[in-house]
């Protein structure tokens, strides 16, 4: 079976185009453990840059926006209207983290003991529309 979508006209690409100011991309976010009211178990760090994600995937998906396969198929049968009448269109694809890293947190566990745990997919890395 092959699957034939109607290719929008330059207007329409043109209309739909979106500033870069506002693609998806990765937002610097600083936590302070401080700050959360956490400085009496946590004793290192004294915080991290966890970072997120933020902004609009719509067509026409930039390379820049690590978009899966699946995210452009949806963006192009959102931007045709490419669904049944019965049926509802599907949403934008989401901006969402691709890449997470670890950080290692030393803190006091039941007041006497002190602990170096790893904490998997804390800190955002890069972002991706899928």
């Amino acid at each position: 079976m092959t699957l034939l979508l109607p290719f929008p006209s330059r207007t329409e690409i043109t209309d739909r185009n979106i500033d870069s100011d506002t693609w998806c991309r990765l937002k610097h976010l600083h936590v302070s453990f401080r700050d959360l009211g956490w400085e009496s178990w946590v004793i290192a760090p004294e915080g991290y840059d966890a970072n997120y994600c933020e902004g609009h995937c719509v067509f026409p998906l930039h390379a820049k926006m690590n978009a899966s396969n699946h995210a452009l198929v949806q963006t192009l049968v959102k931007l045709v209207d490419g669904v049944p009448d019965d049926s509802e269109p599907p949403p934008h694809a989401c901006c969402a983290p691709i890449d997470l890293a670890t950080i290692p947190i030393l803190y006091y566990f039941h007041e006497h003991n002190i602990v170096l745990k790893k904490y998997p997919m804390m800190i955002v890395k890069s972002c991706g529309c899928h």
